[in-house]
């Protein structure tokens, strides 16, 4: 009985220093290369916002930032965005999310999600993670 415990404390452990969960369902191809990103003022690292602005200029965008009351109607491809950080020995990027939108439709989607990671593969760079979601997300 006590093997089996131990085993199953073990598993449970493992589980927990699993690495960051990421998904992306990329944009087939976007009409222009212009986007407007609707500003979250929920996130309170600026500096996700302006890793954001990089990621996308870098690949040919031109980019505006709106007001968070915008909504998707607010320019022909909009991007919305939400990102959490948490504290652990140093803040690092728990949470990210931005979808794509065309014409008021979602396009596509990338989500990072390290909430429930233990080991130290949660400190990543926070601007390299959004350049990385980026880059898969906008691949055209």
């Amino acid at each position: 009985m006590k093997i089996r415990l131990a085993a199953l404390g073990s598993i449970v452990v493992l589980a927990g220093c699993a690495g960051a969960q990421q998904q992306v369902t990329p944009v087939s191809k976007l009409s222009l290369k212009q986007m407007c990103i609707i500003q979250n003022p929920r996130v309170s690292q600026a500096g996700f916002l302006d890793s954001l602005q990089l990621a996308m200029r870098s690949r040919g965008y031109e980019v505006q930032v709106v007001s968070p009351g915008a909504g998707t109607g607010a320019c022909p491809q909009v991007a919305e965005y939400t990102a959490n950080y948490q504290w652990d020995l140093a803040l690092y990027l728990a949470y990210a999310e931005i979808k794509v939108y065309e014409n008021q439709r979602q396009v596509g989607s990338a989500v990072y999600d390290a909430r429930r990671v233990l080991g130290p593969s949660k400190f990543i760079k926070g601007d390299e993670k959004v350049n990385e979601l980026v880059g898969q997300l906008l691949r055209n």
